[in-house]
């Protein structure tokens, strides 16, 4: 197995490198071998206020809000170009750190990272004001303006794409952030930060604090500087960030945890939504908070549809992640794979049917699991319930489009859904009645920086990608004008 060295990291404050005020420092492991890879600086509280302090200097002299949206565009189109320049490394970088396939990082994370910064590039100049037309004898119009500094605070399972969600827009409608990785995936948001410098970025605008939640997050959330707070994590974890942000009238995007249902009709093409159905379970090994977890079948075609996958899924190419050839590499950690391990015994103690997998493997000393799919069990199960953010498939029949509905709908979650029919008028009319941020048809995981996604219910609120996102990063201010 091929690795390559990488340097311990530092934070990122104010366009300079620095170690953690109390030196500390916390260690990077490499998921498909259980090795540490390199270590990191811990931020504390005092380093996180160093942060915004100078992210707060950064927006008040107007180095970056001060720049015509023109001219922010331009230079996150150049961070666009870096990214695909240096595709080969940041891939390489997402592959170690997470346990990414090194084909997908490539693919996914590094060609979407680049899209986005490319897409908010092109809407910097967009925010636009308007006249409005009253009665009164004034001149009233509307002008769009930055927040001022954006905490970005971002997961584990995709930290390239979910910090270039947050970032690239806040930085295109002129505000500064300061960006806290999970603490177990911080390599690519370091990488980042040369990026930001060599593209243009003023120093300030963009600062990396890596560190652990309940410390350095937990200070970012709770800093007075902070004007909006953006964050990817688990639903638990959002209640809490959303509650701080409330005591202090903080508007926040909330992107939470997902429990997705996949539905399949009895008119569905099979051999096709067998593709969608394993992509939607075992990309980025099941650690993707819209995956489509929870299979609803049509009866009729249940008994056929869990032949071709107990046929189907354990052919999937699992292993060393750096091969190309791999499509599921190991979970992020010991305590994911824990988790997973867990939810299945629950189901062989509920008494499920494991159709395939539900077992480690042993390879390397890393954090693999087989992808497993689970039938026979009842819908208030936990394992259906709750969301296990693993390479874990169950699947349940349904007899009519009302419980196939209300099946879909009956967990907290709210993400993502998915939908596989012919029939284009009842595609429409179930996407309708589904509660989900976004629904797919005939296939699974279609995004883009132009297509908005988010959650309902227990999956969060607000929006990312598309023009919401970039307007969510701006207030509007009215001004009123006397003509008499």
């Amino acid at each position: 197995m091929t690795t390559f060295e990488i340097e311990p990291g530092r934070l990122f404050i104010g366009g300079q490198w620095r170690e953690a005020a109390d030196g500390a420092r916390t260690e990077v492991v490499d998921p498909s071998r259980g090795a540490v890879v390199t270590t990191v600086a811990e931020a504390g509280a005092a380093d996180v206020d160093a942060a915004v302090r100078a992210a707060r200097e950064a927006f008040d002299e107007g180095s970056w809000s001060g720049l015509s949206g023109r001219e922010r565009g331009r230079i996150l189109h150049r961070v666009a170009e870096l990214i695909r320049e240096n595709a080969e490394e940041i891939a390489r970088l997402e592959s170690l750190d997470v346990g990414k396939p090194i084909t997908l990082a490539h693919a996914v994370d590094v060609t979407n990272a680049a899209n986005d910064y490319e897409h908010f590039a092109a809407l910097a100049h967009t925010l636009h004001g308007a006249n409005r037309d009253t009665p009164m004898n004034a001149l009233a119009y509307t002008r769009r303006e930055p927040l001022g500094v954006v905490a970005a605070i971002t997961p584990f399972n995709f930290p390239l794409i979910l910090a270039g969600s947050k970032i690239a827009p806040a930085l295109a409608a002129g505000n500064t952030v300061v960006h806290k990785p999970a603490d177990e995936t911080p390599l690519s948001a370091l990488y980042m930060a040369k990026l930001f410098q060599r593209a243009g970025v003023p120093d300030g605008v963009v600062n990396v604090v890596t560190g652990a939640g309940p410390v350095a997050g937990e200070a970012l959330l709770r800093h007075s500087g902070v004007d909006k707070i953006a964050f990817t994590g688990s639903t638990a974890v959002g209640r809490h960030a959303a509650s701080v942000a409330g005591e202090a009238l903080k508007p926040v995007t909330m992107e939470l945890g997902g429990n997705a249902a996949h539905i399949v009709f009895e008119d569905a093409e099979l051999e096709k939504a067998v593709g969608a159905i394993i992509k939607g379970f075992v990309f980025n090994s099941g650690q993707f908070c819209m995956g489509g977890p929870r299979l609803l079948v049509a009866r009729s075609v249940y008994a056929t549809l869990l032949g071709i996958l107990e046929q189907a899924v354990p052919g999937v190419p699992l292993g060393d992640p750096r091969q190309p050839e791999t499509v599921i590499g190991p979970m992020a950690g010991e305590k994911h794979l824990k988790k997973v391990e867990e939810y299945v015994e629950l189901a062989r103690k509920e008494g499920a049917r494991i159709v395939c997998g539900g077992e480690r493997l042993d390879l390397d000393g890393g954090f693999y699991y087989r992808p497993t799919v689970i039938a026979d069990l009842p819908n208030d199960s936990r394992v259906i319930q709750e969301e296990i953010f693993g390479p874990v498939l169950t699947v349940q029949p349904f007899d009519s489009e009302e419980e196939a509905i209300r099946l879909a709908n009956s967990t907290p979650y709210g993400l993502a859904s998915g939908i596989q029919t012919s029939n284009l008028a009842r595609a429409h009319r179930i996407a309708d009645k589904l509660q989900a941020g976004i629904v797919w048809v005939n296939d699974w995981a279609m995004l883009d920086p132009a297509v908005p996604f988010g959650g309902v219910k227990d999956s969060g609120f607000g929006r990312e990608y598309g023009p919401e996102a970039l307007a969510s990063y701006t207030r509007t201010k009215s001004v009123v004008v006397s003509l008499d």
